[in-house]
């Protein structure tokens, strides 16, 4: 055999192992897509269309493992532990209404992330982006969609504690008009305009005047629920020891966490609802601590997520006080209900 056959034979050789070796990557990586969309008898996902205006669903971000782990997707209202169609966005945070979204993205860098919302039309596509100052928290859009709302954590990264600090913002959707912080806005605590060093917002939740919000203040180690004003821009504190508020879509109740004696520091809530008109707390059926922004599926249920193995899940409670709590869809967070 000469020296050149010998070059060819062993030419031929490499190819033949080559494509052999492209073959089994290939192959594993199908099998392994394929397990990643039932993993430890989870949901299956297929990648599909995803829209902000097609009634009866809920959108939210899966927490899965698999190709498809922080992409928004939907599965019916009625189904909400059935199959997932992903959508290839992936948010950290997110909510929806009237065909409008707010996504809370990281944008990973070389040496650090750095974070941004972006305000997505109803077929997910981006309108508008904003920076984001720190580590996304809490996302809302108006039941109109002309308004948006994100709150960042700026210092820390949990509310469990004291030593932290948020940054909320809201924005026009129609205009782009960028309130960076609700701290621009005029407080009236207890009747009396206030000011101080230590004041932090987090959680809005809108009314559908378009005008009319919701969120939390906290001052001096103690938390508020506070009315917004867009067009006056002013806060009026309305109730102590309210967090994460959320408003019921007949607009009469507010679901929140409440900060309870006797837990521990790290779990310190319970989820509660406020009658705006009398101010009256009822405690509601869940045992556990519930480090979240409820969602109003209808004026007598709420969504919220607990940690679960993949992240979290979605369980859902009576918002009478009635029931008990009942775990509606694994390895989710973030929902919005498409009505």
């Amino acid at each position: 055999m000469t020296a050149r056959t010998r070059i060819l034979v062993l030419c031929s050789a490499l190819v033949v192992l080559a494509a052999v070796a492209v073959a089994s990557v290939l192959h594993a990586s199908a099998r392994a897509e394929r397990r990643s969309q039932t993993q430890a008898g989870g949901p299956r996902i297929t990648p599909g269309k995803v829209t902000l205006t097609e009634p009866g669903r809920m959108v939210f971000r899966n927490m899965a493992w698999g190709p498809h782990r922080d992409e928004l997707t939907t599965v019916p209202a009625t189904d909400p532990a059935g199959p997932r169609t992903a959508s290839s966005v992936k948010c950290l945070r997110f909510y929806a209404a009237s065909g409008t979204g707010v996504c809370l993205q990281a944008v990973h860098g070389p040496v650090s992330d750095t974070y941004r919302a972006v305000i997505l039309d109803a077929s997910l596509h981006q309108r508008s982006h904003y920076d984001v100052p720190g580590i996304p928290s809490r996302a809302r859009v108006s039941p109109t969609g002309h308004y948006a709302a994100w709150t960042a954590f700026v210092g820390g990264d949990s509310y469990a504690g004291t030593n932290f600090s948020t940054r909320t913002a809201i924005v026009d959707t129609r205009t782009g008009t960028l309130t960076p912080t609700l701290e621009e806005y005029r407080i009236i605590k207890d009747g009396h305009p206030y000011r101080a060093a230590d004041v932090n917002f987090w959680g809005v939740t809108f009314a559908a005047d378009d005008r009319t919000f919701y969120a939390t203040l906290a001052t001096q180690g103690k938390t508020y629920l506070i009315r917004g004003d867009l067009r006056a821009r002013t806060v009026t504190t309305l109730h102590t020891n309210v967090e994460c508020p959320s408003l019921s879509p007949d607009g009469t109740r507010i679901a929140f966490k409440k900060r309870v004696p006797g837990l521990p520091k790290d779990a310190p809530w319970h989820l509660y609802v406020l009658d705006l008109s009398t101010l009256r707390e009822t405690a509601l059926a869940e045992p556990r601590s519930v480090d979240d922004q409820a969602v109003w599926r209808d004026d007598h249920t709420l969504v919220y997520a607990l940690p679960g193995d993949y992240g979290a899940d979605l369980y859902t409670v009576p918002s009478d006080g009635s029931g008990k709590p009942r775990r509606i869809s694994a390895s989710a967070v973030s929902p919005a209900y498409i009505e």
